[in-house]
């Protein structure tokens, strides 16, 4: 979990009705969970806590980018993330996080942790398949695209050349096939 109290919200002391939160999260945060996937990442995360006098109801939003590869050329780029999560949180007999929308704390308790939240919410909205936006306009220029590149010139070029050396005997034998 987070080694930081920045993510505890002791709601004991708080009045009944909505309180807003705002983190700024980076890399530091993603060490504390062993997640590496990202070069570097810049999201901010907005929290609506409302306190109700029977539950507590947490709706995150965060928007951001994050540094990863692209999973066709290998190039990094800032892969732009948004995305939103709702939470709400009973209070019963002991604590059951089952449901991924209900929280139930045990009666007594004091204080939620929202890292692991904020975590899930950021690391399931980073799609499964990144590709830099370069690829999909056509604009990406790398080493190995101009490498490539060079190469199917080359092939095209040796194709041409091989029509021009036709034996005139395959000539004839074709004008054989379309005469018929």
């Amino acid at each position: 979990m987070s080694k930081t109290k920045e993510f505890l919200i002791p709601f004991v002391g708080l009045k009944l009705g909505k309180h807003h939160f705002e983190y700024q999260i980076n890399n530091t945060f993603f060490k504390d969970f062993d997640y590496d996937e990202f070069q570097s990442s810049d999201i901010k995360v907005n929290l609506l806590f409302e306190k109700k006098s029977n539950m507590l109801e947490l709706e995150f939003k965060h928007k951001g980018t994050v540094n990863v590869p692209c999973d066709l050329t290998g190039e990094d780029f800032d892969l732009p993330i948004k995305g939103k999560m709702k939470l709400i949180v009973r209070f019963g007999e002991e604590f059951n996080d089952d449901n991924e929308e209900l929280l139930i704390l045990p009666h007594g308790e004091h204080e939620i942790d929202i890292a692991q939240y904020i975590y899930e919410m950021i690391a399931l909205s980073v799609p499964q398949k990144r590709v830099h936006p370069g690829v999909k306009d056509g604009s990406l220029q790398t080493e190995a695209l101009t490498k490539l590149n060079e190469l199917s010139v080359k092939e095209q070029k040796e194709e041409s050349n091989k029509e021009e050396d036709i034996d005139p005997r395959w000539e004839k034998l074709k004008k054989l096939l379309t005469d018929k």
